[in-house]
């Protein structure tokens, strides 16, 4: 299966595709992403965006149950309660290391958002994983990790997926309300005859997770842990994140960056592709707070 682009590149770096239902002025839904170096949330508008400046980073984002969103920046979390993001208000950082930055995360089914981190030399060990609880607690939960990429849940809510990407795997973790990310263990290894490491994921309705290949230039699919689609994104190596949305939850967006690729070569670098896979995906966890 084939992606196509939705627009021309409107970014450098694209990342976090978002589709959620109460941020669309009319119609279903409505998708966001983020230029994730130049610090911006971008909300998809046709083929053009509407641009909006949170910081140095735009790391991440997830809607409030409650209206607006929540942004992962640089080293804290900036909240909202309007869904243009016109009155978002920037929490302390959670560190004073200006090395280390935030990169990827999302929330648990209970609302609580979990974010990880990288450091910009990306050297082993350097990342940790961080909760911010739907009171507004934030705590580190693990750490030792390289560059912490994308984190999803289980139909049922049970399982977490997550990827530290130099590793080439994608792990799974027990989940419950009380007990948080217990008893991590090993998924899906990719072999050598997968190019590109794992970036950020997705997980479809019948418990598939869908992972983004930095390198590799498409999306693979993995239901019980077996390789079961892949989605080629033509044109561009570095894929970094995908998402379900439409009205039906079956349109895989997938974000793509021009990191590391050489001026006048993959001129769709950066664009935001789409398609139709036949399965639909998760609806996004909302942060509670």
């Amino acid at each position: 299966m084939r992606a196509e682009p939705i627009a021309q590149p409107h970014a450098f770096h694209a990342e976090g595709p978002i589709w959620w239902p109460e941020w669309a002025m009319q119609g279903p839904g409505e998708l966001k992403y983020v230029d994730m170096m130049n610090g911006d949330v971008l909300t998809v508008r046709g083929e053009n965006v509407e641009r909006v400046h949170v910081g140095k980073v735009a790391a991440a984002l997830r809607p409030r149950g409650k209206g607006g969103a929540i942004v992962a920046v640089e080293r804290g979390f900036a909240l909202s309660e309007r869904n243009d993001l016109s009155d978002l208000q920037t929490m302390q950082p959670m560190w004073s290391d200006e090395s280390v930055r935030f990169n990827d995360g999302g929330c648990d089914p209970a609302g609580n958002f979990f974010c990880g981190t990288m450091a910009y030399d990306q050297h082993e060990g350097g990342a940790s994983m961080y909760r911010l609880t739907t009171d507004g607690m934030a705590t580190q939960v693990f750490s030792n990790v390289t560059i912490s990429n994308g984190i999803g849940w289980s139909p049922e809510g049970g399982t977490a997926y997550y990827n530290d990407t130099p590793t080439r795997m994608i792990q799974a973790f027990d989940w419950s309300p009380d007990g948080g990310l217990t008893d991590p263990r090993p998924w899906v290894t990719l072999g050598d005859e997968v190019a590109g490491n794992p970036d950020g994921l997705w997980v479809d309705q019948e418990g598939g997770v869908w992972i983004a290949l930095y390198g590799g230039g498409c999306v693979h699919r993995y239901l019980d842990g077996k390789l079961s689609e892949v989605v080629e994104v033509p044109g561009v190596s570095n894929v970094t994140a995908c998402t379900f949305g439409g009205d039906d939850l079956q349109t895989l967006f997938i974000t793509t960056t021009r990191e590391n690729i050489p001026d006048g070569e993959q001129p769709l670098a950066g664009a935001v592709f789409s398609a139709r896979p036949g399965v639909g995906g998760m609806p996004v966890a909302p942060f509670g707070a």
